[in-house]
C-alpha cells in the first residue's frame, strides 16, 4: 500500500514534527511517504507532485494556517485520482469534525487528536480491506451517507514513541531549517483562548532520550530548535537539567522555548545568567493582557508583578532575547485598558512584542462564549475577531495600525535608538506613538505600495515634519545615526540629502587627522591614515553630542559632527562625536554652510 503524508507550511523553513511522528510510529509495519510543501506554492504544483508519487492514502495535517488552502488541494486530487483515501488530522479538524466531514465531501477520514495509534490503526484496517472503521477509536468517517464519530483514543504512552528527528532525508537541510521539539505534551492551565487548556495534565518525555535526541540534532547541524512544550518550565527540576544539559552541548545552535514567566524561581534565572552562552536561549512569554478582571473571565492565572520581574532579571542578563505576546479582543478589555496593557508590557522593553488579535479557534471556552460578549469573528480560519460588546471594529483598524508598525520599527530593530527616543522624550506614551504614526502609515496608504529599507526613514521624516513633533532635531540626527550603524559598509547612499558638502568634509577629516584625540582617546587609539580616513568613516552634522547621549542618554545639544568608522575587520560601525569647534580655522558658516 502506497502511503503519503503531507502538509502545508507556513513557511519554507518551517518543519511539521507531526508527519515525522506519523511516519516513524507506523514504521516499519507501514513505509510512508513524507513531503512537505508551502501555502505559498501554487495548488496545481502540489497536486501535480502528489499526484505523480501514486497514493493509494495520503493523510493531510491541518491548522488554521493551512486548513483553505489544504481544502482547494484535496478537491483537485480526488477528481484526478477518485480512488484514493484522503484522511484528515491535526488541531484544526479535531473540533467540529462532522462540520469538516459535511463541508468537504472529498475527506474520508479525520484522525481525532493525538494521531499515531489512532493513524497506524487505520492503516491497518485499510489494508486489510474489510471496512472496519468501528474498530478505530479517535477515528470519523462516513457510513451509508451518514457521519460517525468513533469513541476517544487513551493517551499515548510517550515512552512507546520511537524518535521522529533522526529521519535521513532531514539531514541535508537540518541546518537551514527549524527544527520543533517536544518534551511533553499537555498543559497544566486552563486559558479559554488556547486549544492547549482542553488536555489535562503534563505528560513527559524520557529526559535522557530527549537529551540524546538533542545531542544528535546539535551534532548533525541543527541550527534552531524551538521547544514546543506550552509551558516548558512547569516542573523546575527537568527545565533546569534541560538548560543545564544545553549549555554544555550547544553547539552553537540556538533555543527557543514558550515559558511561564510568572513561575519562574530566581535561582533558575541566577543559574541561566550566570551560565548560558550569549544568544543560544530565547524565550516566549505569553502575557496576553494585565487586566486582572479580563485574566479572571479566561481563567488565565497571572501574576503580571512577578513575570515583569522575571522578564527585568532576564533582560538586565544581557544573555537571553525575550519575545513577549498580547492578545487584543479578550473579553471587557476596551480600547483604553488594551492601550494599558501595551504601555505595561512595552516599559519591560522586550526584544521583541507581538500583538496579536485574539482567534475564536474550535473547541475552545472562549468559541462557546461568542455569543455572551456579543463577538462577531470570521467564518473561516483563522476565526480572528471583528469586534465585541467593548471592542468596536474601527478600534480594531486602529489597534492593527499600532501592530503594524510595532513590528516594522521595534521588532525589527532597525531604528532602535529613534524608537526609544520617541517613546520616552516625545509622546506621552509609547502606545501614542505606535498609534499616532500607524494612523498616518494607514492614511497615507504606504501599507499598500509597500516599501524598502531607506523608505522607513523618509516616511518617520515625513510624520516627525506634518507632526512638527518637538526635539525634532533630535529625532533626526537619531535616524541617521540609526541608519549608518545598520550598515557594515561605508553606504554608499543616505535617505537624507548631505549636509554637508564635499570639501566641508574633507576639512573635517583633515581636522581629525591632525587631532584625533580631539574626537576622543578611543577614536585616536584607532590609528587611522588619511587612506582609511577616506575610505571608512563618514562625516555628517548633528545638532547634538551623539556620544553623550549613547553614554547616559542626555541631550547636549550643540554643533556637533558625527563620525562613523567602519571596521574592515570586524564589518561592524562605531560612532563618535566631535564638536565643531575642535575643527580649527573653520568658522561655523563654513563649517555648517551658513
Amino acid at each position: 500500500m502506497n502511503v503519503t503524508i503531507t502538509t502545508l507550511n507556513a513557511k519554507y523553513i518551517h518543519t511539521c514534527l507531526a508527519l515525522r511522528l506519523l511516519k516513524t510510529y507506523t514504521e516499519p509495519e507501514f513505509n510512508v511517504d513524507l513531503t512537505e510543501f508551502t501555502i505559498k506554492d501554487p495548488a496545481m504544483n502540489i497536486v501535480s507532485d502528489l499526484y505523480r508519487r501514486k497514493p493509494d492514502v495520503i493523510g493531510f495535517s491541518c491548522y488554521i494556517w493551512n486548513i483553505e488552502e489544504t481544502i482547494q488541494v484535496v478537491k483537485m486530487l480526488k477528481k484526478v485520482l477518485p480512488d484514493i483515501k484522503i484522511v484528515f488530522g491535526g488541531p484544526e479538524v479535531s473540533y467540529d469534525t462532522a462540520q469538516w466531514l459535511a463541508r468537504v465531501p472529498e475527506v474520508d477520514f479525520i484522525v481525532i487528536g493525538e494521531g499515531e495509534e489512532t493513524f497506524k490503526h487505520l492503516l491497518q484496517e485499510i489494508e486489510r480491506g474489510k471496512n472496519g472503521w468501528h474498530f478505530v477509536f479517535g477515528l470519523a468517517y462516513r457510513k451509508n451517507r451518514e457521519i460517525v464519530i468513533n469513541p476517544g483514543r487513551g493517551k499515548l504512552d510517550l515512552n512507546t514513541i520511537p524518535s521522529p528527528y533522526r529521519l535521513p532525508s532531514d539531514l541535508p537541510a537540518l541546518g537551514k531549517r527549524v527544527v520543533y521539539f517536544e518534551t511533553s505534551r499537555g498543559c497544566p492551565f486552563s486559558c479559554q483562548f488556547c486549544l492547549s487548556s482542553i488536555e489535562v495534565g503534563v505528560r513527559y518525555f524520557d529526559i535522557e532520550k530527549v537529551k540524546d535526541d538533542l545531542l544528535y540534532l546539535i551534532r548533525n547541524g541543527a541550527k534552531m530548535i524551538k521547544f514546543i512544550d506550552r509551558t516548558f518550565n512547569i516542573k523546575r527540576d527537568y527545565a533546569l537539567e534541560i538548560f543545564d544539559f544545553l549549555i554544555k552541548n550547544h553547539g552553537g545552535c540556538e533555543f527557543q522555548f514558550e515559558i511561564t514567566a510568572d513561575i519562574m524561581r530566581p535561582e533558575v534565572l541566577t543559574f541561566l545568567n550566570d551560565h548560558a552562552p550569549p544568544g543560544i536561549f530565547r524565550f516566549e512569554i505569553g502575557v496576553q493582557s494585565t487586566n486582572d478582571d479580563t485574566n479572571d473571565l479566561i481563567k488565565r492565572r497571572q501574576n503580571f508583578k512577578k513575570l515583569a520581574r522575571t522578564v527585568t532579571l532576564v533582560r538586565d542578563g544581557g544573555k537571553i532575547d525575550q519575545h513577549l505576546d498580547l492578545i487584543a479582543g479578550l473579553p471587557e478589555e476596551n480600547y483604553s485598558s488594551f492601550k494599558q496593557t501595551f504601555n505595561d508590557v512595552f516599559a519591560l522593553r522586550p526584544e521583541e512584542l507581538q500583538l496579536g488579535f485574539l482567534k475564536m479557534l474550535r473547541g475552545t471556552g472562549m468559541r462557546a462564549m461568542a455569543e455572551k460578549y456579543d463577538y462577531k469573528y470570521m467564518d473561516h480560519a483563522p476565526y480572528e475577531i471583528l469586534s465585541n460588546n467593548v471592542l468596536s471594529f474601527d478600534e480594531v483598524i486602529k489597534i492593527k495600525q499600532v501592530e503594524d508598525i510595532l513590528e516594522k520599527y521595534w521588532n525589527d530593530h532597525r531604528l532602535d535608538y529613534t524608537m526609544n527616543h520617541l517613546v520616552t522624550e516625545v509622546f506621552d506614551t509609547p502606545f501614542d506613538f505606535f498609534q499616532a504614526y500607524g494612523s498616518e502609515w494607514d492614511e497615507q496608504g504606504w501599507s499598500r505600495i509597500g516599501h524598502q529599507f531607506e523608505d522607513l526613514f523618509t516616511r518617520l521624516d515625513q510624520f516627525s515634519e506634518k507632526k512638527n513633533l518637538q526635539n525634532r532635531a533630535v529625532t533626526t540626527g537619531l535616524m541617521k545615526l540609526d541608519y549608518l550603524l545598520h550598515h557594515k559598509y561605508k553606504p554608499r547612499k543616505r535617505w537624507w540629502e548631505a549636509d554637508l558638502d564635499k570639501d566641508t568634509q574633507q576639512l573635517v577629516r583633515e581636522a581629525v587627522n591632525e587631532r584625533p584625540d580631539a574626537v576622543s582617546p578611543e577614536f585616536a587609539q584607532l590609528n587611522l591614515g588619511v587612506r582609511e580616513l577616506q575610505k571608512h568613516v563618514v562625516v555628517e552634522k548633528t545638532g547634538f553630542d551623539v556620544t553623550g547621549y549613547l553614554q547616559n542618554g542626555a541631550v547636549k545639544e550643540g554643533d556637533y559632527f558625527l563620525i562613523v568608522y567602519y571596521c574592515p575587520k570586524t564589518l561592524s560601525a562605531r560612532p563618535f562625536s566631535l564638536p565643531a569647534i575642535q575643527v580649527k580655522g573653520l568658522s561655523r558658516g563654513q563649517l555648517f554652510g551658513e
